[in-house]
């Protein structure tokens, strides 16, 4: 994990890799609840079976915006920042999910610094984040993550 000591550390870093993620293992159980919370059950993320039978990939997929939801979680594990008294997600700008994320492989996040820059009481910086999956080719979801700090 990456200790980023102050702000301005930070600033001095935007255009390049800052961290990467600890590894991720996408389970069935992780699919699965994330279907109940998204009420999204469509059977190419909860049907193992079906899957086998029609899947081009033969087994489940993670929901992309499952992977999406935990770019959080992947930046947590690659970096810490300095104390802020709230940290929020902004939102996001561009988002795309080249390849799936197949039951069982590991995900990682590739944490660039597009930009950071002061605002009202704090600082909003804009991450790309690359998540990738263990061998594979393509990355699973390449987001612009704003994320705001304050005090």
């Amino acid at each position: 994990m990456r200790q980023i000591a102050s702000l301005a550390e930070l600033k001095v870093l935007a255009g390049q890799e800052v961290a990467v993620s600890d590894w991720l293992q996408m389970t069935q159980e992780r699919i699965n609840q994330f279907a109940l919370a998204s009420g999204d059950h469509q059977w190419i993320h909860v049907d193992a079976e079906r899957c086998r039978r029609e899947s081009p990939y033969g087994m489940p997929v993670a929901h992309g915006f499952l992977t999406l939801s935990l770019l959080p979680m992947l930046l947590s594990t690659a970096m810490a920042f300095p104390p802020c008294k709230l940290a929020v997600n902004y939102g996001l700008n561009r988002v795309r999910f080249p390849a799936p994320v197949l039951v069982g492989q590991k995900i990682r996040g590739r944490m660039l610094l597009q930009a950071l820059e002061e605002i009202e009481g704090g600082v909003q910086m804009v991450w790309e984040v690359t998540v990738e999956a263990e061998d594979g080719t393509k990355p699973v979801c390449v987001a612009e993550l704003i994320l705001r700090h304050y005090g």
